[in-house]
């Protein structure tokens, strides 16, 4: 029997041993796409506890806090932060087979060097010894970052924000590069409650009246101009339903019109102004040689009862299952016969799009300016976040098309103790690619394979991304 946790944690083989303590440790971590606040890193924040730093934000674990019998006032509520500690102690115990539990106790042992199973027998001690070290300026935010060799971080950014502590941290010359991620989803969602209002936000941000779907997109291209100075070098785009069918202009300004009007549109509509606002930016983002990444197939806020008592982004989000290879084609290919395409990042939340999305990313691979893998099956996001998550979506891409320029992994995390999922993926891609060499699949060439690696686990994406 294996010691939990030890030195080959989820290495199989001496060959994928050899590709992570030789090659894929070392290297810095890029992490493309998260939500963390870039004010807290320019302030250097210091969290009071564990329940602060651990459970504040994090709904993957109120997920699995609810579906233990947690009440909510120790999830997301108004209870006491040990008490909430406690609560979670309980559910790790109970929580095997779920990623949740090998991340916190990565969590525990790289940051806080605390290698004993987390249960609520040693829950008290735990929380007195992690406690008494967030509370030293060694355990500061920036810190946590210098802790995992962290090198490019890219936060979530709504196109009409200000950027500035984004600004401060490059005029302070910050070691490490604090990009934004340029996010104009309340643009594009035009079906969405509060649109009309943010097309004053983002209008008043661009010095714009927004009367057309010209002037939308005018605005987002002037905001993309001031992001870029900012040193934005990718966008991000949540895809929930129908996102494109192709339209003239003057039947999305129609649409546009009649939404603004306080008119309700139909399925068609949206996809139709979404479609004609994602190729006008997408073109854009091409212009700057910037990463246009998709997330497709999130269902929000399944639990009306829990979104009107709490609002978004608390853990009752879903999986989709609509089916819009079609689409996806389409939006490619209208930038793509211009050669106006942008590298782009593909994800799915639904795992029944996996081998679709691989296919998908091949078929508009052709460029005449050497970049590999332009566009990427992205790695295993959100619910598909896991040791089989993850090897299936580097199986597929392996398969159907070039592993060797994945851009590799991130975190999409609000925590700062986030970043040793950097190397739980590593660790999974060591695996598969030494189980493949000991099965006789590939050859035991070491000195190409730990070049691949170093190159999936940092160097692909600082080249990819031109960091």
């Amino acid at each position: 029997m294996k010691e939990f946790l030890n030195d080959d944690f989820l290495l199989e083989t001496e060959t994928a041993s050899v590709l992570y303590h030789q090659y894929a440790k070392k290297m810095p971590i890029i992490d493309f796409h998260n939500h963390l606040n870039p004010a807290e890193i320019y302030e250097d924040k210091c969290y009071d506890n564990l329940a602060d730093v651990w459970l504040g934000g994090d709904h993957y674990k109120w997920r699995a806090m609810r579906a233990c019998g947690v009440p909510e006032r120790l999830v997301t509520g108004d209870g006491d932060g040990y008490e909430k500690f406690q609560a979670w102690a309980m559910t790790v115990q109970n929580i095997i087979g779920n990623p949740l539990y090998h991340w916190t106790h990565l969590e525990l042992q790289r940051y806080f060097g605390i290698k004993e199973p987390f249960s609520p027998k040693n829950a008290s001690a735990i929380w007195e010894e992690a406690n008494a070290k967030l509370k030293t300026p060694e355990y500061s935010v920036k810190n946590l970052l210098r802790m995992q060799n962290v090198k490019v971080l890219c936060t979530t950014d709504d196109p009409a924000d200000t950027l500035e502590y984004h600004k401060k941290l490059k005029e302070e010359e910050f070691e490490i590069q604090v990009l934004p991620t340029f996010r104009p989803e309340k643009a594009v969602g035009i079906e969405k409650e509060g649109f009309q209002e943010y097309m004053e936000t983002l209008g008043a941000a661009a010095e714009m009246t927004l009367e057309t779907a010209e002037d939308v997109l005018e605005a987002l291209k002037k905001r993309l101009a001031y992001f870029a100075e900012a040193g934005c070098r990718v966008s991000d785009h949540s895809l929930e339903s129908s996102f494109y069918l192709p339209a003239s202009y003057e039947e999305v300004n129609a649409i546009y019109q009649k939404r603004m009007s306080g008119a309700v549109l139909s399925e068609d509509e949206c996809a139709k102004y979404r479609g004609w606002i994602l190729t006008g930016i997408g073109r854009e983002y091409a212009k700057y040689g910037m990463v246009m990444q998709l997330h497709i197939g999130a269902l929000r806020n399944n639990s009306s009862r829990m979104f009107n008592k709490l609002g978004a982004d608390v853990g009752v989000d879903g999986l989709n299952d609509f089916d819009y290879a079609p689409q996806l084609s389409a939006l490619l290919d209208a930038m793509d016969k211009t050669n106006e395409l942008p590298k782009t990042v593909l994800y799915c939340l639904n795992p029944k799009d996996t081998d679709m999305l691989a296919v998908m990313a091949g078929n508009f691979q052709s460029n005449e300016e050497g970049i590999r893998g332009k566009v990427q099956l992205g790695s295993a996001w959100w619910f598909c976040d896991h040791k089989p998550g993850m090897e299936r979506q580097m199986e597929a891409l392996a398969t159907a098309g070039v592993l060797s320029s994945f851009i590799g992994m991130l975190t999409d995390s609000r925590s700062f103790l986030s970043f040793s999922r950097h190397e739980y993926f590593r660790r999974i891609l060591c695996n598969i690619v030494g189980n493949w060499v000991e099965n006789g699949e590939y050859p035991a060439d070491i000195e190409y394979l730990g070049k691949m690696i170093e190159d999936i686990c940092c160097n692909n994406a600082m080249e990819y991304f031109q960091f």
